[in-house]
């Protein structure tokens, strides 16, 4: 189904060559600018794993990962939809040390992804994580990270524009927190998504917490899988886009779960068949370092730097005819 929005009088600010070069400095100077502010070292990732791993990660749980077999090893394997679990192992693996984290290249296919300006089949991010003492799992530390991140990007398109002069994008340092709950007490006859798009408007960079439990109204603001992030202590971080004329989320992240936030999340979504999972056994069994963790995407973060109308100006995917036909029309450059 066709769901592209033109915006009036848009025109790329940059040809096809500095477009290239737009985006390769922005991913080499955020990384960087944010490997730099949270202590991270960057590691090499999977793109499958298989499914009796349970490192997958569920999403929504309705999505439907891209399988195939492995005849050579006798068994299937799943194309990752994130390495929200993984990136958790691989720092007990690598002998990470609390204050020190990882990041890396995660390139996923999520089949079922509805496709507009800034959803695609194909998503490129930044997965990153951190391990943390017990006494850093609170808002307040949240919050510190959020602030820190926040300041990364900001740094990072400053540096754009004098690379790039013809680039006008100006984003807001100055993060607002606000929780679900509380929007929705603000907004109660909208959507979820019509409420960071009205709360985003107004503060233009906003991070919305506690995202994944049931409101007041029964129901959720979003829906979050139960075995990642504690649902009282992770969010999704908003900049205001004038070309689009609403918020667009940037990243999703949070505090991970422990044992005891697992085993209650896991009962709350009916999900109590993972607990035999190899990796949730070891969550259960506190074998697992405490973490903070979350994913940053790199093609948003690109056309939101850029100010490009669609995602696909800065990623290479395959769009349906109709966003095809309507964005020749428009001048709108898919790669």
């Amino acid at each position: 189904m066709n769901r592209v929005f033109i915006p009036e009088g848009y025109s790329p600010m940059l040809d096809e060559y500095n477009t290239q070069k737009a985006i390769a400095y922005i991913k080499q100077t955020f990384q960087q600018e944010f490997a730099d502010a949270l202590n991270l070292k960057r590691v090499s990732a999977p793109l499958f794993v298989t499914e009796e791993s349970g490192l997958n990660d569920n999403l929504t749980g309705k999505e439907r990962p891209v399988s195939f077999d492995v005849p050579a090893i006798g068994t299937d394997a799943q194309v990752v939809h994130s390495l929200a679990k993984w990136k958790r192992l691989a720092l007990k693996k690598y002998n990470f040390d609390i204050g020190n984290g990882l990041y890396t290249d995660m390139n996923a296919i999520r089949r079922d992804e509805s496709l507009d300006n800034l959803h695609s089949i194909y998503v490129d991010q930044w997965d990153w994580e951190k391990i943390i003492t017990r006494d850093n799992r609170n808002i307040d530390y949240l919050k510190l990270i959020v602030r820190a991140i926040v300041n990364a990007i900001c740094n990072t398109n400053d540096r754009l524009h004098v690379r790039f002069p013809q680039l006008k994008i100006q984003l807001c340092r100055d993060v607002t927190f606000v929780t679900s709950q509380e929007l929705e007490d603000m907004y109660p006859d909208m959507t979820g998504s019509e409420r960071e798009n009205a709360f985003v408007k107004e503060h233009k960079t906003a991070f919305i917490m506690q995202i994944g439990g049931k409101l007041r109204s029964g129901k959720p603001h979003d829906s979050r899988a139960p075995d990642y992030d504690d649902w009282q202590l992770n969010g999704d971080l908003f900049f205001w886009n004038d070309v689009l004329g609403r918020g667009v989320e940037i990243s999703s992240m949070g505090i991970r779960v422990d044992a005891e936030s697992l085993d209650r999340q896991l009962s709350l979504s009916g999900c109590d068949n993972r607990r035999e999972l190899p990796f949730h056994k070891m969550l259960l069994n506190d074998e697992l370092p405490l973490t903070i963790g979350g994913g940053i995407g790199q093609s948003r973060l690109c056309m939101l730097m850029m100010g490009c109308a669609h995602i696909g100006e800065v990623q290479s995917s395959i769009w349906d005819k109709d966003t095809v036909t309507a964005c020749e029309k428009a001048g709108i450059r898919l790669l």
